[in-house]
């Protein structure tokens, strides 16, 4: 059996090691940087040794996929090099690959993925998998006495860097004219944090990778829009927090200037406000030291992902998007999908996303069906992790399109073994 390599290729990092591993090898940016120090673009370093030492103060950065599609097939090439032969160390050859991709992907962006596997790369073969079906997998294999693990169906939110999808997943299939999307993810999300701090504070128009930081940092979802924004109306508020930017001399890092503080407001109810309120004022930011106050942008931005209008989008929030999509599901499922959503992807790790999506789910989904929503352990590496026990098992093999059957039959043909 030949050295499989899994490679959860997404928007905003790609996820790569062995498969029958526990954690991917590497995790990287999947862009290249161009930081004002540097007079050309560089391979950023896997996460968990990013150098303190780089400053990406106004970076200038190119991706090869937008809006959850490969639209640069020469930049990813040149990442997918370096990935393979200066972190991952693999003869792809000698490899067979798993590769994942966005589901609903259009034919030419994926003659252009196989394109690159088979005659750029040269990889022996190629299993492409939808990233839910994998998370299904792997939470179906952790938890084997749960309903998910019987009836072997779940829904599925995504909500990733390009895009937040629905998709029901049936025997490890995802069920195609049910899947919904909302054209909403973490890229959007700095974006509009980028808008909002610009607007009301300093231009951070071009600092991406700092304001993502923040973002990560301080958002959090509100369980309480109305009486939230009556807080953060206040000056002396426990909302408000302080970002400080780097000043690329002491340090290069934005950073959180009081982390517990915070997080103390998420722990606190309606009258710990009232009374906390009182106390005396807070400094206010020091906009000589390249400081900046954030208060309801912290909860403004991960609520487009729940009023999509808020941003003049015509489309659905994540609740009314889940129930369309079980919907369009055959009547027996129903009740089994709403017992099984998984949260999956980077943007939901926002504090409180779970218990306030479970808030607007249930006044839409009939009385008689339960409501249980789950969340991943690790919801960035869960596809990676479904992948990696996809390719330990002893079938997948016979499951692959090889080097020799792409170059006999073309990509469509071959594509059709994949989804059915």
């Amino acid at each position: 059996m030949s050295n499989i390599v899994v490679l959860d290729n997404g928007g905003g990092l790609i996820k790569a090691g062995q498969g029958g591993e526990r954690d991917p090898t590497t995790v990287i940016p999947n862009c290249l940087y161009k930081p004002l120090s540097s007079k050309k673009f560089l391979h950023p370093s896997p996460l968990t040794t990013l150098s303190d030492e780089i400053d990406l103060t106004s970076a200038a950065v190119r991706r090869p996929i937008d809006r959850g599609y490969l639209i640069n097939s020469d930049l990813q090439r040149e990442i997918w090099s370096h990935l393979f032969t200066s972190l991952l160390h693999i003869t792809p050859s000698s490899s067979s690959l798993l590769l994942t991709e966005a589901p609903l992907s259009i034919p030419s962006v994926q003659r252009t993925t196989d394109e690159l596997v088979f005659e750029d790369f040269g990889f022996s073969s190629l299993y492409v998998a939808h990233p839910q079906s994998l998370v299904h997998l792997y939470e179906a294999s952790r938890q084997p006495d749960s309903i998910l693990s019987k009836t072997q169906c779940s829904l599925v939110v995504d909500c990733g860097f390009s895009f937040t999808h629905a998709v029901p997943v049936l025997h490890n299939f995802t069920l195609n004219h049910a899947i919904k999307r909302i054209d909403l993810g973490g890229k959007a999300f700095t974006n509009y944090l980028k808008e909002l701090v610009s607007y009301r504070s300093i231009n951070v128009m071009d600092e991406t990778f700092l304001v993502d930081d923040a973002k990560e940092k301080l958002c959090f979802v509100s369980l309480d829009l109305l009486r939230d924004l009556r807080l953060a109306r206040n000056g002396n508020n426990l909302i408000k927090s302080t970002y400080v930017l780097p000043d690329g001399v002491t340090h290069t890092k934005g950073y959180v200037k009081d982390p517990q503080a915070a997080k103390r407001f998420l722990s606190l109810s309606e009258k710990d406000h009232v009374v906390m309120d009182k106390v005396g004022e807070r400094r206010k930011a020091d906009m000589n030291k390249n400081e900046i106050d954030l208060t309801n942008e912290r909860f403004l931005v991960p609520e487009t992902l729940f009023q999509p209008a808020d941003l003049g989008m015509n489309q659905a929030g994540l609740a009314e998007c889940i129930v369309r999509a079980i919907n369009s599901c055959h009547s027996y499922l129903q009740p089994v999908l709403y017992q099984s959503i998984i949260l999956t992807g980077g943007s939901t790790l926002f504090p409180q996303l779970k218990e306030r999506l479970e808030g607007e789910l249930r006044p839409l989904v009939p009385d008689h069906f339960d409501v249980k929503i789950t969340t991943q352990e690790d919801p960035i590496l869960g596809v990676w992790r479904g992948g990696s026990l996809l390719a330990s098992s002893p079938d997948f093999e016979s499951m692959c399109v090889t080097k020799a059957e792409y170059e006999e039959l073309g990509s469509a043909r071959c594509r059709r073994r994949f989804f059915h």
